[in-house]
């Protein structure tokens, strides 16, 4: 009976000791990443009026960002956020294009990303698996392995 009321109090104080480890879990499975990308009237003139109620200064910069990634930097950009969801890792040529713009940029870009329509519900669930996804491109772009790329790309 003692073990039960403190087991019972314990769980109430710290009730995450109950639950399983769910930052391993992807939000999106795989296959269903692509369902996302379906738009409805609804969901593009919601997008379409965010876009249009950006501050003008905040637009340039995300348009510097991107081309401070390259040409397929979106393309890498949409890539590290199916990673964020799916925990499916990136390429490091995708980590290098993304690290070598900055960390601001990705951040920045990231939260735009995220304030679309099909994006938006995973908001709040990103912050910490961003973080997460931009360490492990940090590391592996300024591993030794990596130092003739860095050269490459970064002089």
């Amino acid at each position: 009976m003692t073990f039960f009321i403190i087991n019972t109090l314990v769980s109430c104080v710290y009730p995450c000791l109950g639950q399983e480890d769910v930052d391993d879990k992807p939000l999106v499975n795989p296959g269903e990443f692509d369902t996302l990308d379906a738009l409805s009237p609804a969901s593009q003139e919601y997008n379409i009026y965010m876009l249009e109620n950006l501050p003008p200064k905040y637009k340039t910069f995300l348009g510097t960002c991107a081309d401070k990634m390259g040409p397929s930097g979106i393309s890498n950009v949409m890539k590290m956020s199916l990673e964020i969801l799916t925990n499916k890792p990136v390429s490091r040529e995708c980590c290098l294009m993304v690290v070598r713009a900055g960390k601001e940029c990705y951040m920045e870009i990231r939260k735009f990303m995220f304030r679309l329509y099909q994006l938006k519900c995973f908001a709040s669930q990103v912050s910490f698996k961003t973080n997460e996804v931009w360490n492990r491109c940090s590391a592996e772009v300024e591993s030794p392995s990596s130092s003739h790329d860095h050269t490459i790309l970064f002089s």
